[in-house]
């Protein structure tokens, strides 16, 4: 099954989002990483091509070495936008100090300008300055001939903008202008820039607002930014509606949920008496036994800028929901998948119950059924993309009530 999508770019470019998750690694973080890549390529070689690599992948240096191998075999048979993922996921799980990395992003990113388009398009460099650290934010704007409406989106955690980039020409020719940018801690801010993440996301949403003269806009944010889009709606006035694709309350919570429950209850009491040797030496002991916990606790580093494990999870405790959900007043999209492996499911609870003030709700939860039951809806993006375009063209005609819906409904399909 296709959901299929107009896109008149190149002939490389696709124009389906393919529908299905795919058992394709043991590894339940391998196997959801291999299908996030495959499903904005949506090419059926890619799927056999990782299906033969798998068997070779025991670790993360065994990943490196197979999609890199890959990536160049499908460069060379001039298959550019399979081995721009291909590069994507090799440079992935790579440390932040492996020399191979930024190669691989670039070649990346290349692939991404060529299949594209995106030197034409033109990319934005807003300035920006925190901590004493000057840099600039990337940015795409995405204009359709006679606009509905402004979304302003940007990733989270560990996504580049420009991976997203066929979403957002679906949602421009949904008849929506997207501007899509990376903040501190977030592809070229971070890697270019040297900026590192800050809770205070209403900032670097301020600069972009600002950079483009925008007002009445619909704020978006993937993944971890799930919870940086509320801590900007809450202080924006010129957010008009949010979306949060998916929900993210609590970064920390989501972060320690990779480790045993007495483990993360005990990390957690052990950062409220700032017995920072001791969760250094805990965190040094967890990521020697697993390779998800290491590369967590490094990229976490790398991302907020910080020295050690025990400063990254304290870091991590400012990026929450609970102390701004109240002052969100804007129509609210949260969307979740019932069975995601990184956000526990009562994470999607508490933030409908926490968002009191808010001119409407609705809340979507995404299911094996619609093969969307994952983190972000990777197995279907197009679903997402779909129930975010219905929710926009709903919200902007309809006198709103708060409005909780689960499985199908005629308001998000």
């Amino acid at each position: 099954m296709n959901d299929t999508i107009d896109l008149p770019r190149t002939a490389m470019v696709p124009t389906t989002f393919p529908i299905g998750y795919h058992n394709l690694h043991p590894d339940t973080s391998m196997n959801f990483q291999m299908n996030r890549w495959f499903d904005w390529v949506g090419e059926k070689d890619m799927l056999d091509e990782m299906r033969s690599a798998a068997p070779r992948i025991a670790n993360y240096r065994d990943w490196k070495r197979e999609f890199l191998a890959l990536a160049e075999n499908a460069a060379g048979e001039g298959h550019i936008l399979r081995a721009g993922f291909y590069f994507r996921a090799a440079d992935f799980f790579m440390r932040p100090d492996d020399a191979d990395r930024s190669n691989a992003r670039e070649r990346f990113l290349g692939a991404m300008r060529s299949v594209y388009g995106l030197d034409q398009l033109g990319r934005h460099e807003i300035p920006y300055a925190t901590d004493g650290v000057k840099g600039t934010l990337p940015a795409y704007r995405f204009t359709p001939s006679r606009p509905k409406g402004m979304i302003v989106f940007f990733g989270g955690f560990d996504s580049y903008i420009e991976e997203l980039t066929s979403a957002f020409f679906y949602l421009r020719d949904a008849g929506y202008e997207v501007v899509a940018f990376e903040g501190p801690g977030q592809g070229g801010a971070l890697n270019d820039a040297g900026l590192h993440m800050t809770a205070a996301w209403h900032e670097p949403v301020k600069a972009v607002l600002d950079y483009f003269k925008l007002d009445h806009v619909t704020l978006a944010g993937l993944s971890m930014g799930g919870c940086l889009v509320m801590r900007a709606a809450a202080f924006e006035p010129r957010v008009d509606r949010v979306v949060a694709y998916d929900v993210y309350p609590d970064a920390l919570d989501t972060v320690l949920r990779q480790v045993k429950p007495v483990q993360r209850g005990l990390l957690k009491v052990l950062l409220k008496l700032r017995a920072a040797p001791v969760v250094n030496a805990m965190a040094r002991r967890v990521a020697q036994k697993s390779h998800i916990a290491q590369w967590g606790i490094e990229e976490g580093m790398h991302v907020t800028g910080s020295s050690s494990p025990y400063g990254y999870f304290q870091s991590t405790k400012a990026f929450v929901t609970a102390d701004v959900s109240a002052l969100i007043k804007q129509d609210v999209l949260l969307l979740a998948g019932s069975e995601d492996h990184l956000v526990p499911m009562a994470h999607f609870h508490q933030q409908i119950k926490a968002l009191q003030n808010a001119r409407s709700i609705t809340a979507r939860l995404f299911t094996r059924s619609e093969s969307a039951q994952n983190h972000c809806q990777v197995g279907n993006y197009g679903l997402a993309l779909r129930t975010i375009v219905n929710w926009l063209n709903y919200i902007s005609v309809e006198n709103t009530q708060p409005l909780l819906t689960s499985g199908r409904d005629p308001v998000c399909n």
